[in-house]
Order: structure tokens, then sequence, then C-alpha cells
């Protein structure tokens, strides 16, 4: 069967609904933005059923594009660095190279409606994920470096024969996964607002000062002289993609396992869980006895510095900490074992081990490269079950499942989504390779723990 192609039916760039004094100021970024410029754009969407009782389709979903451009725009006004666009600052004598946020110098964000020949069980009933869905994303293999060309954000609207999936690019060095998150439910929240005729008010307005350490910033001036010189682009090996679904049920018992096995009560269910793919796919690796192997987590610095940053904080504000273990230490001991290696590099991240970071990106200004930072011998756990993704409705009901682009996907990185049901489910977005994947699939004690998805 031939792959289906996704058709591009139009574009146009979105703006601020208002401008103020604010807007006119560049937007400078923190080292946790900066370290974002050689790395992939965040690609996160949802799939909506169409409503069966349309009379007229074309009429519904021109209205309905028209009230997702127009309650775009009054994001925008609160979210009014994502219109803009990257730009860099150079100069000779003394030297200086300043990326910032530059407002005025765009067209706005971008907005794609797009359409395919498919239905919502081509996307949802095959084992793998069809790769058609990168299609479903703009900025395809982009890095955060091009948004000095390519929109800061782009939403592209994909109108399939009985369903509808919006796609949201952010460029991350702009967002990570909690003000991503943030924007995409602002969003849904306004046009919610708009449809019932109620007043634009958002429940949690963000704060777009960004934060930086005393005696840093807000200028931070990069030792380079051109962008070649931290700038790098990496192509993912072939992978296949499956969504794994844990029930709460099934979670609460790795849990309790995890805690009975280490006679604790402290580790948490994204722990036990996180330590069961690690090891799971530790050993579907096959690896030596002796090879080093690691899991990573992603991990909010908000609530960790002291003083904490505001919840609704607009920026990065993220690092990664990691258990390591070596194949056969991983796979000699039991869960609790692997799992508490996590909560203890949890635990460790406090606001010294945060302001740590910042002091040693000063002195080195690294900026993240794909290719380096994915080792095939790690597992990566990334985003989170904790972000509201099924609140987002845009008069579409509730979402039918989200799904992710081409960015971030490499050898053993793992996306985490709240379950559809709630109640502490959970679904994984597992990326491997194809003999690795089959192994995965014919672990006994993961599978066991995999739960049909409702």
């Amino acid at each position: 069967m031939a792959t289906p192609t996704v058709r591009l039916i139009s574009e146009c760039f979105i703006k601020p609904k208002f401008t103020s004094e604010e807007t006119k100021e560049p937007c400078y970024l923190t080292p946790w933005d900066l370290a974002m410029l050689s790395v992939n754009y965040i690609q996160k969407g949802l799939l909506f059923s169409k409503p069966p009782d349309v009379d007229d389709p074309q009429n519904f979903m021109a209205t309905l594009l028209d009230r997702l451009k127009d309650s775009l725009a009054l994001t925008l006004d609160h979210f009014y660095p994502l219109a803009g666009r990257l730009a860099t600052k150079k100069e000779d004598s003394p030297p200086s190279y300043v990326v910032f946020v530059d407002c005025n110098n765009s067209p706005g964000a971008k907005f794609i409606h797009a359409a395919a020949d498919m239905t919502i069980s081509d996307i949802l009933s095959p084992i793998y994920v069809p790769q058609v869905i990168q299609s479903f994303f703009d900025h395809d293999r982009v890095i955060n470096h091009d948004g000095h060309t390519l929109s800061l954000l782009s939403i592209q609207v994909t109108e399939l024969v009985d369903g509808i999936f919006i796609g949201c690019s952010i460029n991350h060095s702009m967002v990570d996964g909690t003000s991503f998150w943030h924007f995409f439910n602002a969003w849904s929240e306004v046009f919610t607002a708009q449809e019932k005729n109620s007043p634009i008010t958002l429940s949690r307005p963000p704060i777009l000062k960004r934060w930086f350490p005393d005696g840093y910033g807000p200028i931070i001036n990069l030792p380079f002289t051109h962008h070649d010189e931290f700038i790098s682009r990496f192509e993912a090996p072939v992978l296949r993609e499956r969504i794994f679904h844990f029930s709460s049920e099934s979670i609460a018992k790795l849990k309790a396992k995890a805690n009975a096995q280490c006679n604790s009560n402290k580790i948490s269910s994204f722990q036990a869980l996180s330590a069961l793919v690690w090891r799971s796919i530790t050993r579907a690796r096959c690896f030596p006895h002796e090879q080093v192997t690691s899991c990573r987590l992603a991990i909010g610095n908000r609530t960790r510095l002291d003083p904490p940053l505001p919840e609704n904080y607009f920026g990065n504000s993220i690092q990664t900490v990691r258990g390591i273990a070596t194949a056969g230490e991983l796979l000699e001991h039991d869960l609790g074992w692997a799992a508490w290696l996590l909560h203890q590099a949890v635990v460790g991240h406090t606001d010294k081990a945060v302001r740590g970071w910042l002091e040693s990106w000063f002195q080195s200004h690294f900026i993240y490269q794909l290719g380096l930072f994915f080792d095939p011998n790690s597992v990566m756990m990334g985003s989170s079950p904790r972000f509201n993704k099924y609140g987002i409705e845009f008069g579409l009901g509730k979402g039918l499942a989200v799904r992710s682009g081409y960015a971030h996907k490499f050898d053993g990185t793992v996306s985490c989504y709240p379950g559809r049901e709630g109640g502490g489910s959970i679904d994984l977005e597992v990326c491997l390779p194809p003999n690795s994947m089959s192994a995965l699939e014919s672990n006994q004690e993961f599978m066991e723990a995999v739960s049909l998805s409702p």
C-alpha cells in the first residue's frame, strides 16, 4: 500500500492582535535557552475526531480555521516572543556575539492548513506509529538556530477523512515542555472563551521576564564568531516507534514492587516505571556485562531553585539527571535497585546542583549537540505525564491521542504522556531500532506491565 501524502492547502502568518511597548524590546536568552540552539524544535500535537453531525463539512472546516487563527492572534498577545525571530548581534571591537529574540522584525507565527486521505484508524490501529505523522508538523528536521529565518512557532492543522490533527512546533530555545504545554493550553482556553462569547482572560498568564542568576545577564556574550562553531545537524537511524500504555493499576503495582524491594516508600511511580524501561531496553540491546549504560530523566528546575521560579515562568528551565550502572549490575539486581538509583539522582538535583550547572555553563558556554547528547547506550526519558495534554479541545471534544514529529527521536528515546483515561495512567512513546524493538516486545517482565489501551 502506498504511503499517504500530506497536501498543503494554504499557509499564512499570524501576528499578535495588539502591540505594546514591551514587544519593541529584545528578549534576551538564558543559559538554558542558549544551550538549545543546536537541537530540534519541540513537535507535539493532538488528534481529534470530526464532529459527526456536521451538515456542511467545508463550511465547518473554514469556520474552525478562522477561529483557530483569531484565537491564536489573541493568545500571542500574551506570548508575543513566539511571534518573533532569533537575531544575532556581532561586534568586532570589543568582540561580542549575542543571540536574542527580535519581536519586531518578523511576519509572525506560521499557520498551515493541510490535508491527508487518512482516517483516525489509519493512525491509531497500526502497532507502530506511521511515519507519515511526521508530516503533520512543520519545521521537519529544523534546529533552533534556524529560527533566525524561520518562525519560532508553527501550527499545522491537518484535515483527515474523519479527524483533525493539530500539530504545534515551537523553538526549543524559547520553551521547555512545561512552557510548550502552557502555551497550547492557553490557546485552547482563549478559543473556548471566544466560542462562548466570554471575556478573554487567561487562568495562567505567562511570566515572560527571563530569569538569570545573580551577577549574570540579561545580555550574554557567547565566545563565538560564527554559528558554524556551535551548530551541528544529526540524522537519526532507522527506528520503530511504538506507544505502550500503562494503566494506573499497573503503575501502582510497579511502584509497590520497587519500594518493597528496597525497603522504602520514597520511590515514585515515574521512577519505578523509568527503571522498568531502563532495565528492559538494556536487556533488549544485549549489551556485554561490562557495558556502562545510563537512564536520563528530563527534570524541571522551577521548584528546585531557592527561591523557586514561578509556575508560569515562560522559557527553558530544565536539565537532565541520570542513573548509571553497567549492564551486568542493572540486570543482576532487581527493579527496586534500579529505581533507587534514579530516585537518588532526582533527590540530588537541588538548588546547589542547578546553580552549579549554570556556573559551569558560564565557564564553557556549551551548546548541546544532538549526536553527542543522546548516546546509544542510554535511555532518555523526556516530556512528562504531568503536563495537561487532554484538556486542550478547541471545540472538538477531548483529544484521542498525543503524537509527535521527527524531533528528538533517537535509539532509546522515550516520551512520556498522560494516558487518555487519566487517573495516573501513562503512555510511553518508545523509539528503538527494529531488532531492539522486537526484543523489547518479547520481554516478559516489560510486556506483563503493559496494559491494553482503553
